[in-house]
């Protein structure tokens, strides 16, 4: 393969080197937005027992990790969160129109018999007259098993009854149809990452340098994407690989929003892969450099892999970011690092996400947990870049993305680490809200609220603000205090992970009749039962 050098920091080989942009003229029968020809499927290699029940033929468009969703009254948020204690906790927080959130228990699942690493929300169902909507729920941990579940994507309907569990330590607001489907093994080892593309595929990543995109009507493997593990070269500090062995399997993925590329980053490996999803094979690979590592902390030392991938656009163009330890890099469709997102390398990064602040002037910004218990909001446009003086040593040469805004930390009274966290969009009376659901390792699950007009605000303001481009970034600068904190629940678990989504409103119609009329049916035929063998005992 031809190696050449695009950057100081960044080095790129494989025939598509030139563009991570997706093309238009690929063609395939593995593509997750167009229907391919029936073929004949391979079965799993190691199937559990147990088997997921298939899923209707409908299926739902493609969406982005952010869920957008209108409402004009109280909304009910649906939060599940993934722990050390193995438990899948299902928490209800409604928040009325005034403001206040009210947090009750809605289903606990012994999912693993080891800590759990990954869950992962599907689309709803396509609304059908007379029929709930429904989301899949996948649960992956250090087993190669993926558990699938199935959720209401309505809230329950509160009964007198309810007022009763409600007066007890822990409100408890169970939804009958909250219900276990099965587990399939796609992997050999533990399950890193688990998306959901679109309602009918799963993609999955593992430690056994896999990663299986799987249908979810049948849950047969559609394609295998065979990650190389890397070669040994020494080993570092808390290494747990196998004597004579080496780091590897999958850190994370991401998807284009296209479903025709995806990247990933492993370990062991100082480069990110850029893979076709219409083929299942390499199409580039992006090596890191030297350089760069050093600037952001990742020296001689230091592993230099990727912990994290995401895509974003901004104004300009498409864009990427990859996650290390304590820094996040920024590259553009032209492999090129653009900018680092991180002020200073103080604190550990735990997740980072894209949000789309406006629509209209195609603002963008970057959230990222930190170790301190903050979720910051950085601007990675053109214009917001702080570029290092003339002067500096040639120790940095990447600009550093603006930090606009801020929510949690020390100020607020979060201290500890954000494990992971969600975002759900909500049109609330023409405005545009964020709900963000942070997890803590601590146990608490926190809700915050954010106005997409305060975020656009302050990225203006941090725009204007600037006088200069070639100045130093004020690394004990702190950013403004952005939103409101709704409420806190304690889940008493170690929490690893989250996932959250608007639930929405049951249509006129529909009621919960189903399960209503199977729970009449069993007891029915349970007291006929009882009553024919009380007969026989009379006679």
């Amino acid at each position: 393969m031809a190696k050449r050098k695009r950057a100081e920091g960044a080095t790129v080989t494989g025939s598509n080197a030139t563009d991570l942009a997706p093309s238009k003229k690929a063609r395939g029968t593995v593509a997750l937005d167009s229907k391919s020809p029936s073929q004949p499927q391979q079965r799993q290699k190691s199937p559990t027992k147990t088997q997921p029940k298939p899923e209707s033929k409908s299926q739902s468009q493609s969406q982005s990790q952010v869920q957008h969703f209108t409402t004009d009254g109280g909304l009910t948020l649906q939060i599940v969160t993934g722990s050390y204690d193995r438990v899948l906790h299902g928490i209800l927080a409604t928040v009325t129109p005034e403001g206040k959130v009210e947090f009750a228990d809605t289903f606990l699942f012994n999912a693993h018999p080891s800590a759990i690493r990954c869950v992962a929300l599907s689309p709803p169902t396509n609304p059908a007259p007379g029929q709930d909507q429904k989301v899949l729920l996948a649960s992956g941990s250090t087993d190669p098993k993926v558990n699938i579940y199935t959720l209401s994507a309505h809230p329950p309907k509160r009964r007198e009854k309810d007022e009763m569990s409600s007066a007890g330590l822990r409100p408890i607001l169970e939804n009958s149809k909250n219900r276990e489907l099965g587990a399939y093994n796609p992997h050999d080892s533990t399950v890193t990452k688990l998306v959901f593309p679109t309602r009918s595929k799963l993609i999955s990543s593992s430690e056994d340098s896999t990663i299986s995109v799987a249908k979810t009507r049948n849950w047969e493997t559609m394609s295998t994407i065979k990650v190389p593990i890397p070669k040994a070269q020494g080993r570092p500090s808390g290494d747990t690989a196998p004597l004579g062995g080496s780091p590897a399997g999958v850190n994370d993925f991401a998807v284009h929003p296209s479903m025709k590329l995806l990247i990933s980053v492993s370990k062991g490996e100082r480069c990110i892969r850029l893979w076709n999803l219409l083929t299942g094979k390499k199409a580039a690979v992006l090596n890191f450099g030297r350089e760069m590592l050093q600037e952001i902390g990742e020296g001689k030392h230091s592993t230099g892999e990727g912990r994290q991938v995401a895509w974003g656009a901004t104004a300009e163009s498409e864009e990427f970011a990859v996650g290390f330890d304590r820094d996040i890099v920024v590259f553009g469709m032209d492999s090129l690092p653009r900018c680092r997102v991180m002020p200073d390398a103080r604190t550990k990064i735990h997740h980072m996400e894209y949000i789309s602040v406006d629509d209209v002037s195609e603002t963008t910004l970057i959230a990222v947990s930190t170790e301190d218990g903050r979720i910051l909001f950085c601007s990675t446009r053109e214009e917001d870049l702080t570029r290092p003086p003339s002067s500096k040593s040639k120790e940095q040469k990447l600009p550093v993305a603006k930090l606009v805004a801020q929510i949690g930390g020390k100020e607020a009274g979060v201290t500890g680490r954000i494990k992971d966290f969600n975002v759900v969009r909500v049109e609330e009376q023409s405005q545009t809200v964020f709900y963000l659901v942070g997890g803590s390792s601590d146990g608490k699950v926190r809700l915050w609220k954010v106005g997409a007009k305060e975020l656009l605000s302050r990225t203006q303001e941090a725009t204007a603000g600037k006088p200069d481009k070639q100045t130093e970034p004020e690394a004990s600068a702190a950013a403004p205090q952005v939103g409101n904190l709704l409420g806190a629940y304690e889940t008493n678990n170690r929490i690893t992970c989250t996932a959250a989504f608007a639930m929405i409103p049951r249509p006129d119609g529909v009621g919960e009749s189903d399960d209503e009329m199977d729970d009449l049916e069993e007891e029915t035929e349970d007291n006929s039962s009882d009553d024919g063998d009380e007969g026989g005992k009379d006679e």
